[in-house]
């Protein structure tokens, strides 16, 4: 197997052409890309369920809109945080991945972090590629790689999300964010 370049802190936005439909629109925050795998969480599928229904103590540091997102489809039951914490030194209970951005462990008492997070989001799951099945799908054209923005965890429309990222791309990348939902209507 060819050695793997980490993605890791880059966004994977999901083709018009990907037929997943996990992943249909799906903008990814890959947290781990090496030889052995792959793993991140899906920023843009916001779930009614609000952080303080499952996560009580991490309600008040949660970014608006305050819910739980879904990850991805492994893992339902677990939950992962990220959060955006400027600075060159993070506190304890976080491990930065890219840049500003970084995982939270959600076994540290909130209080230890809530002074430092810029932004924290909290997934249910997450999406995951064994070895070389990722590289399979960017193969396959099933996924754009581009950057992140700490912004993009923290997005107030995470909805939008699939076309503001496409949109700040240059050239014909750019072009793909006006892809109609559905093109038969076309």
């Amino acid at each position: 197997m060819p050695e793997v370049s980490s993605l890791t802190g880059r966004l994977l936005v999901a083709t018009p052409a990907l037929s997943d439909p996990n992943f249909d629109r799906a903008v990814v925050l890959l947290l781990d890309h090496d030889d052995e795998g792959s793993l991140g969480v899906v920023l843009n599928r916001p779930t009614p369920v609000g952080v303080g229904d499952i996560l009580e103590d991490w309600a008040p540091l949660a970014g608006e809109p305050g819910v739980v997102f879904q990850g991805g489809p492994v893992g339902l039951d677990s939950a992962l945080g990220v959060a955006v914490i400027p600075g060159d030194e993070g506190p304890l209970g976080w491990r930065r991945v890219h840049g500003a951005i970084g995982l939270v462990d959600l076994e540290t008492p909130p209080e230890l972090l809530a002074r430092a997070v810029g932004s924290l989001r909290i997934f249910a799951g997450y999406a995951g590629w064994g070895p070389g099945q990722l590289e399979d799908e960017l193969a396959d054209g099933a996924w754009y790689v581009v950057e992140s923005e700490p912004g993009d965890v923290s997005s107030p429309v995470p909805r939008a999300l699939w076309r503001a990222v496409l949109r700040r791309q240059r050239g014909e990348l750019a072009m793909v964010a006006t892809y109609p939902d559905d093109p038969s209507l076309n």
